[in-house]
């Protein structure tokens, strides 16, 4: 086994779907597949068993990520032992507060890992030379490389009789006290009937909504990323197709720096065919 591989299988034990481990490898799927195969062989174990959504992680898997991470995070460590101190680019980027933060952490550990970058970073509405936002945040002298979708899900306290139900109509939630924000997309759910909607509160943000269903005030309708991997709500699929789209924007009139110019042009040849434009 190579750190390669080593790294392959730390994005694919991450993203729990080859596709998004490719992405976020910059690498292509048969890349990553061939990496898993080969260390499932090597180390006579099956990692990932396959299903229609992705992959899931099997005990031996939970069992070598550990090891595995320990073996990536002392390599980067011994590659750094002896380089000489060299002249850094200060880059400042904007991120918006409700990220899914695996996927925000992955994203930016190509900026991170280079030892002639020195990365700031601010919130959405600070002065920055880019933003990880949504596409609704977008301004019209920015361009917008597209990241990653995630849907609306609704979140619940964990005793609430709606979590006996799989999938949540609009008619559901009539009459359940509801966690609200100004989101057009949460709208989109209502439809007609947002004005029969019983308000328990109104949150400044997705976390304050999550930490609120938490405290039993209400229901929520919030992007998939701020509520995955919250034990202490639940978390159902609704009827309505909602979905945000999370991307990199830059100003048109502001050149890039070199080492931001290169990361734009590797998230620009993950999606080969979308290209960025103007808002």
């Amino acid at each position: 086994m190579d750190i390669r591989e080593l790294r392959y299988f730390a994005a694919v034990y991450r993203e729990r779907n080859l596709t998004a481990a490719a992405r976020a490898c910059f690498v292509s799927q048969p890349s990553i597949s061939t990496a898993i195969t080969n260390l499932e062989a090597e180390l006579g174990t099956t990692l990932f068993i396959r299903h229609k959504k992705g992959v899931a992680p099997t005990a031996s898997a939970e069992q070598f990520h550990t090891l595995a991470r320990r073996i990536i995070d002392e390599t980067d460590a011994a590659r750094g032992l002896f380089r000489k101190p060299s002249t850094k680019t200060n880059v400042t980027l904007g991120l918006m507060r409700t990220l899914d933060v695996p996927r925000t952490i992955a994203l930016l550990k190509p900026l991170t890992a280079r030892s002639d970058v020195s990365l700031r970073l601010v919130g959405s509405d600070e002065q920055a030379d880019a933003r990880i936002i949504s596409k609704s945040m977008l301004r019209k002298d920015e361009h917008f490389v597209p990241l990653w979708s995630e849907r609306y899900v609704a979140a619940l306290p964990p005793s609430h009789p709606l979590t006996l139900k799989d999938k949540l109509r609009t008619a559901d939630l009539a009459g359940v006290p509801l966690i609200d924000r100004c989101h057009c997309e949460q709208s989109a759910f209502f439809g007609r009937t947002a004005q029969q909607r019983q308000t328990a509160a109104i949150a400044q943000s997705e976390d304050w909504a999550v930490a609120l269903v938490a405290a039993g005030v209400g229901v929520a309708i919030v992007p998939e990323g701020v509520a995955r991997g919250n034990p202490d709500i639940a978390v159902r699929e609704i009827e309505a197709k909602i979905k945000r789209e999370v991307g990199l924007a830059y100003r048109a009139s502001v050149p890039l720096a070199d080492a931001l110019k290169a990361f734009v042009g590797k998230l620009q040849k993950q999606r080969p065919a979308r290209t960025p434009r103007r808002g």
